[in-house]
């Protein structure tokens, strides 16, 4: 792939990623994978991928105990909702994000095929809270540079990928400069 399809000028848009600058210093945001799930003029959302929580899903859900799934902190934004992306073809009122893979849809359906035992937990991930940009916001934070804008979205990535790798390997798909971002240290000082 050419090294200059990926200069951090890849426009935002629905089903793709946004990997956090290294030096980018916010606490909610450091060393993120966020998948964008809706990026328009009205604003953008999206589930940072890469930092789960020390709560299981059956901590908080009734009949969820034989399904052993950990919660991602999706954002800084209403901790207190609980939202999900899958790669479940047919769940009803999913938005699709890409091929084979959605945001949301009907509960009751992800319930029915968890309490059936028809529902691998590497097919779905969920987020208590999410992050949002009102209008413009996310293009500031672009002008500013502090996010990489990639179209890199695989499964693997998104459900295989230990959440500890996952910045890293998302910087390292896509080679050139950010290969170097990659490894670099979380403490320049100390390198």
């Amino acid at each position: 792939m050419d090294f200059f399809q990926y200069n951090n000028k890849l426009n935002p848009r629905k089903g793709r990623l946004l990997a956090s600058e290294p030096y980018l210093a916010d606490p909610n945001f450091e060393r993120t994978i966020i998948l964008l799930t809706e990026h328009n003029a009205e604003g953008s959302v999206g589930f940072v991928l890469n930092k789960p929580s020390d709560t299981q899903l059956s901590e908080i859900m009734e009949g969820f105990s034989e399904f052993d799934t950990k919660l991602n902190i999706g954002g800084p934004v209403q901790q207190d909702t609980l939202h999900f992306i899958h790669r479940i073809e047919g769940i009803e009122n999913a938005i699709s994000l890409r091929k084979g893979l959605y945001w949301g849809g009907n509960f009751d359906h992800i319930t029915a095929l968890i309490e059936t035992n028809q529902l691998n937990p590497v097919d779905i991930k969920f987020f208590l809270g999410y992050s949002g940009w009102s209008p413009g916001q996310l293009d500031e934070e672009l002008e500013a540079n502090s996010w990489i804008v990639s179209d890199k979205v695989t499964d693997e990535l998104l459900f295989e990928t230990p959440a500890a790798d996952m910045w890293k390997k998302s910087l390292q798909f896509l080679g050139g400069r950010f290969s170097v971002y990659s490894n670099y240290p979380l403490d320049p000082s100390m390198n």
